[in-house]
């Protein structure tokens, strides 16, 4: 398909899947719920921390998990005591158990008590063109304090050859401003410019039909690879593409 009819194509599904209606059966629905901003990073990020699987049970447990922090996320975070912890006991996501959901709170005080917050990570280790750089970053600061060894793999490192799925997802929801009410847009600081696509299974394989991605490993690689040709549909917003690659995926089974 010629390049402009491939941008043509692909933006036609952008403003077809890129509507509220997306809201309501996705994990973004999660940090929708809310208006602070720290209220909506926290569950931001938890809710995308647990979307692999099925769809509806990421979303159903990314609002179990914001009803157990008593539906201030940000609160629990900073004021919580062990009883409150204690209250995680039995939460369960495949394999994030109810061990790494009280890390992560702490993980998360750690981060808004002694760096600032979420945000500050990326701005100060975003790149001219990239967020890749930050979330090894994140992944550093994350485990500076003491953890179990099985929740590492539960925040992604692109150092270590990871596309980091769930965190460009989240990074996506945080960064882009869709003016269609999906994105949250709540850090004006980054641009959209430097996001990547939330790669997966079905996106790259939708991405290697359209000629979009030749790499067969679903990697760092891949992921460098399918965000250049994205930047050449669109370089201020080329994560937009993410909408069209997930309905044509999930919806329409392209």
């Amino acid at each position: 398909m010629p390049k402009n009819e491939l941008k043509d194509f692909l933006d036609s599904k952008v403003l077809q899947y890129n509507t509220i209606d997306f809201i309501e059966p996705d994990p973004i629905s999660v940090p929708h719920r809310y208006s602070l901003k720290e209220d909506v990073e926290i569950a931001g990020f938890l809710a995308s921390t647990i979307a692999w699987g099925n769809r509806k049970m990421i979303t159903k447990n990314g609002h179990r998990m914001m009803d157990l922090l008593g539906n201030s996320p940000y609160d629990f975070v900073m004021n919580h005591n062990d009883y409150q912890l204690e209250k995680l006991e039995g939460f369960v996501h495949r394999t994030f158990n109810s061990d790494d959901f009280k890390f992560f709170i702490k993980a998360l005080q750690n981060i808004y008590s002694n760096h600032g917050s979420l945000e500050d990570i990326f701005l100060k280790h975003q790149t001219k063109d990239s967020l890749q750089p930050a979330i090894h970053a994140l992944n550093e600061v994350f485990f500076e304090i003491p953890h179990l060894n099985r929740t590492r793999k539960h925040v992604a490192d692109p150092n270590k050859g990871s596309v980091a799925k769930r965190i460009n997802m989240c990074l996506r929801w945080f960064v882009r401003n869709d003016n269609s009410g999906v994105d949250l847009g709540i850090w004006k600081n980054i641009s959209p410019s430097k996001l990547s696509c939330p790669l997966d299974v079905h996106s790259g394989n939708v991405a290697r039909k359209l000629g979009l991605l030749d790499r067969k490993q679903n990697d760092g690689k891949a992921l460098a690879e399918l965000d250049a040709n994205l930047r050449l549909l669109d370089d201020k917003d080329p994560v937009k593409y993410d909408f069209a690659l997930f309905g044509l995926g999930i919806f329409e089974g392209f």
